[in-house]
Parts: structure tokens; C-alpha cells; sequence
């Protein structure tokens, strides 16, 4: 590190000690060592100037002495770094390469003379990591917490090596340096490239952070490097996340970012405005940014077409599922503003059942990521966008299919492979496909079934799997067709439909030695079956 200049007034004060005590002595050097004792005893003048100097010396800085104070000295690294903690510090947090970090400081050549501190009531700031100092401080200073003092032994190897730091130190010197935390600011390299640097300014409140699609308020104030102001936002500026205005540094940082929090960032000419003009490609931007307030906003089907921003946060953890009986409140809206239709209200709401058609199942689907006491705008996009203002304002799950006795968990079964039935009627085959799903797991084997119930369980769930691998073809998931059309011959190996359906998907996937030895045994079963009999005709 670089060495700022030695109190002038101590060390001129500990050079004249100095001086008088060598005329002295040398005014003794005929005596012999007990006449040297007497001589010294004789002299109390001396022996004042002896105590005002080690007093002086102590005084320079008595941090730099490097005293035991109940903690072991560690070594830090193989290079030689020790470290002893004087005091600990208050937190457990330590700094990160590229920070900029606050010390007191002072420092002395090992067993010789004291050379450098931050001076009385100030402080010393520096980057970690950033070779602004020498190796043995980047190296120790990143192992401190806040209020942490310490003493650190640098050997040469990472201090000023074999050439030193002359006049002030010689070649090869240990250097002794008492180091006291004050903090450090926060500086991140968000792109890992140097494109984008954000340095915290204020701390934000809570825990939770934008994500990407989130709308976000932020206030901004972007400047060159001459300080010239080139855009600014007094009242704050609303975006999504991820998108590239105002500018795609902006969208980078404020997903690290915490409500109220401000930062300041270093930004590459590629990441900021792209302005042109007076601003050169070789230049950096400092923008300052504040984050106002932010959306939480949801991907509910993951392709756009309908989405959620949390307006008011509900409770809990738990959301509707597939059948839950639900209270809500709602308005439509066109995108012009037009009211479309209202649905119940805070004090008499509007029930349903969820994915049973009862409303737009885009809504519905959205319904079922809220919470309870949730209030959201959701918008679906179809030939048009419409907009939802819901607020959930109860519901009751399905019972679970643990807490379930026998008889209820048949009739479950009955209930949601009827539902699949009119699902597929209607041609929405994929949500056939989940009904029947889930059917089958309602009758799957029990061992508090009867002799009764297991046989209807068992037909029930073999209807379900042949229902399902019909979705299955019909969705292009082969594969899941042929596996759904296994499991019924499991349970019976001379079901003709399970064969059929199975030997349509190894049509599918051209396995045509399967598909020929399922309808072969399919006609086996059913002999007359003149469309199996013509399609075992085509594969020959």
C-alpha cells in the first residue's frame, strides 16, 4: 500500500531523545560495565530521558504493538499471512473482492520502526481484490467482520519483497500491520465481466428481490464521465424485468436489488443506453438507481398468454388445487377500460370449483397460484387481452386422498373419470388426461378394500389407464400410451382394447414387429374384429 507521510512532531521529538542519549553514553565509554551502572545510577537526568523516549515510542501508536490479548494467532493461507484478533467482530459477514472497504490502521517493520497509519480520526478506503495494496492486506482485510480489530504479520513474499519501499523499508521486511474494520460498501460485478458494477448506497428493506417479468418503479439519474446529466427520472419510471429499456444494465441490477434500496452503477457502453451521438463506445455511464416499488408478476402458463401481478400479498402458503371449492370476487375489464362482467363481492362472494368450466380457465388457472387474501390483476391474451381484478377470498381443498376411506376414494375415482369424459368429448384432451390421472390413483389397490371394492377398483382404474393412453395418442406422448396400455394387460392380459391402443402407439414410433404381434394376439381374442383384422392385413 502506498505509505503516507510520518507524524513530523513525534519523530522529531523521539530523534532528539535519541541524540541525547548516545552523547551521553558516549561520554562513558572509558567506564567499565559496574562503573557504567554507577555512572547511569549517578545520572538520573538519563534515566528521564530513557523513560521519555520509550514513552514517546509507545505513544507513536501502541495499536502497532502486538500484544496477547487472549487469541491464538492463525495463519491465513500457505504463504506465510498470520493473523491475530484483538477484537471480534459483530457480525458474520465478511467483504467480497471489489469492495470497498473502511480501515483504521497502523504499521510497523517487524521489531523495527513504526511507518505508516490512517491518521487521527480518519480512515483509509480502499477496493479488496483489486491489487490497490499490497497482497498480504487483499489477503487478510477479506477474512475481517465489522468492528473486527486485528494484527496481521505479512512476510515479504507479499508485502515489498527483496526491493522493499525504500528509504522507508528495507528489503525483505516483515511488515506488522494493527488493522481495525470500520465496514464496506458493497460492490458487485453483475454481468462477471466488468460491464455492469453496482456499489450500495442504501440498504433496502425486507428480503425479497424482482425477478425476471416483474414491473418495477425505479428513479434513475444517468451521467457520463465528465458528470454531464444525460437522462433522469424525478417521479420514477415503470418497466418490466428483463426488458431492455430504459436500459439492459438497469434490468440486470434491480434483480439484486431490495424495495428503497439505491445504488450507484459503473456501466460499459454495451450495457447502457446506446445513445450514440456525444457519447463514445469506449466510455462509461454512472447511473444512479432507486427502486420505488415493485410487482411480483407470474408466468402462469408459461408462454404469455396469462398473467398474474400480485397487487396485495395473501397468507399462508397454500393455494387452490383441481376441485377445490373457492370464493372469489372479480371484474373483467376490456383493455380500453370497459367493465365486461362482476362476480361476487367482499361480503357475498362469487363459488365455484376450479377446472370444472364454471369460469374462463385461464382465470381459473391463475386462481389457483393465489393465496388466500390475495388480490391480483390478471390479464389473458387471446384474439384480445383481458383483464381480471380477483381477489381470493377463501377456499377449501379437496380432502386428501390419505384422509380418504375406501367408499370415498371410489367414488372420487367415479367423479373424476366422468370429468375426463366430458373433457374429451369437448377435445381438451390434455386436461382429460390429468383428470384420468388422477382417477386412477383414487382406485389404485388398497388394502382396506373388500373383495367388492377391489374388483370395481380395479375396473374403474383400468378404464382410466385405456381412457388416458386414448388422450395420450391423441397428444402425440406415445410412449405414455403404450406404457398406460401395459398396465391394463397386468391386470388383464386379454384385453383387446389395451392391445389395440398399444399396438397404435409402436404404429406410431414404427416399431412394427410389437404393433404386428399386439393386433395378432388382439385377433386372437376377438376373431370377427374386421377393423383389427385390416389393420393386421396393412402390416403385412
Amino acid at each position: 500500500m502506498l505509505i503516507s507521510p510520518v507524524k513530523a512532531r513525534s519523530m522529531s521529538a523521539c530523534r532528539k531523545i535519541s541524540t541525547e542519549i548516545v552523547s551521553r553514553r558516549e561520554t562513558n565509554d572509558s567506564l567499565s560495565s559496574t562503573e557504567n551502572l554507577s555512572h547511569l545510577s549517578l545520572h538520573p537526568p538519563l534515566h528521564l530521558l530513557l523513560l521519555q523516549a520509550s514513552m514517546v515510542i509507545s505513544t507513536l501508536k501502541p495499536e502497532a504493538r502486538s500484544e496477547n490479548h487472549g487469541f491464538f494467532e492463525q495463519r491465513i493461507g500457505t504463504q506465510g499471512l498470520r493473523k491475530q484478533i484483538l477484537r471480534k467482530g459483530s457480525s458474520w459477514q465478511t467483504p467480497f473482492h471489489g469492495d470497498e472497504v473502511e480501515v483504521h490502521f497502523s504499521g510497523k517493520i517487524n521489531g523495527g520502526a513504526f511507518i505508516d497509519s490512517s491518521g487521527d480520526g480518519s480512515s483509509f478506503k480502499f477496493k479488496l481484490g483489486q491489487f490497490e495494496v499490497i497482497r498480504g492486506w487483499d489477503e487478510g482485510v477479506s477474512t475481517m467482520r465489522k468492528g473486527e480489530r486485528a494484527i496481521f504479520t505479512i512476510p515479504p513474499n507479499l508485502a515489498y519483497g527483496e526491493l522493499g519501499f525504500p528509504p522507508l523499508i528495507p528489503p525483505d521486511s516483515t511488515l506488522v500491520y494493527d488493522i481495525e474494520m470500520i465496514g464496506w460498501s458493497s460492490i458487485r460485478d453483475l454481468t462477471g465481466d466488468g460491464g455492469v458494477l453496482k456499489k450500495i448506497v442504501r440498504d433496502g428493506l425486507g428480503w425479497a428481490t424482482p425477478r425476471d417479468g416483474d414491473e418495477v418503479i425505479v428513479k434513475y439519474e444517468v451521467r457520463l464521465e465528465d458528470g454531464a446529466v444525460v437522462s433522469k427520472s424525478e417521479e420514477g419510471v415503470k418497466f418490466q424485468v428483463g426488458d431492455a429499456y430504459p436500459c439492459p444494465a438497469m434490468s440486470i441490477a434491480v434483480k439484486t436489488m431490495r424495495r428503497n434500496e439505491k445504488a450507484e452503477l459503473t456501466v460499459k457502453f454495451s450495457y447502457g443506453f446506446g445513445a450514440g451521438g456525444t457519447v463514445s463506445a469506449n466510455s462509461s455511464l454512472f447511473i444512479g438507481i432507486e427502486l420505488l416499488s415493485w410487482r411480483r408478476v407470474i408466468d402462469v402458463t408459461g408462454d404469455k398468454k396469462v398473467l398474474k401481478r400480485i397487487v396485495k400479498a395473501g397468507e399462508g402458503f397454500e393455494h387452490p388445487s383441481e376441485g377445490s371449492i373457492v370464493k372469489a370476487a372479480y371484474t373483467s375489464k376490456q383493455e380500453d377500460g370497459t367493465v365486461n362482467e362482476r362476480r361476487g363481492t367482499m361480503e357475498e362472494p362469487f363459488e365455484f370449483v376450479s377446472l370444472h368450466d364454471q369460469i374462463d380457465e385461464g382465470l381459473d388457472r391463475a386462481i389457483m397460484t393465489m393465496k388466500k387474501g390475495e388480490r391480483s390483476i390478471v390479464s389473458v391474451c387471446r384474439s384480445s387481452v383481458t383483464y381480471y381484478e380477483v381477489d381470493l377470498i377463501d377456499f377449501t381443498k379437496e380432502k386428501p386422498f390419505w384422509k380418504m376411506d375406501s367408499r370415498e376414494k371410489i367414488e372420487a375415482c367415479q367423479q373424476k373419470k366422468n370429468s375426463g369424459n366430458s373433457l374429451f368429448k369437448t377435445g381438451d384432451f390434455r386436461r382429460a388426461s390429468e383428470n384420468y390421472e388422477k382417477a386412477a390413483q383414487y382406485a389404485s389397490f388398497d388394502h382396506l378394500f373388500t373383495h367388492e371394492e377391489k374388483v370395481l377398483a380395479n375396473s374403474l382404474c383400468s378404464s382410466c389407464y385405456l381412457n388416458n393412453a386414448a388422450c395420450k395418442l391423441r397428444l402425440g406422448e406415445y410412449s405414455e400410451a403404450a406404457k398406460l396400455c401395459t398396465k391394463v394387460l397386468e391386470m388383464d392380459p386379454s384385453n383387446g382394447k389395451a392391445l389395440y391402443r398399444r399396438s397404435q402407439a409402436y404404429l406410431r414410433v414404427s416399431d412394427l414387429e410389437k404393433a404386428e404381434e399386439d393386433i395378432t394376439r388382439a385377433l386372437s381374442i376377438h376373431p370377427n374384429d374386421r377393423y383389427r383384422r385390416n389393420k393386421l392385413l396393412k402390416l403385412a
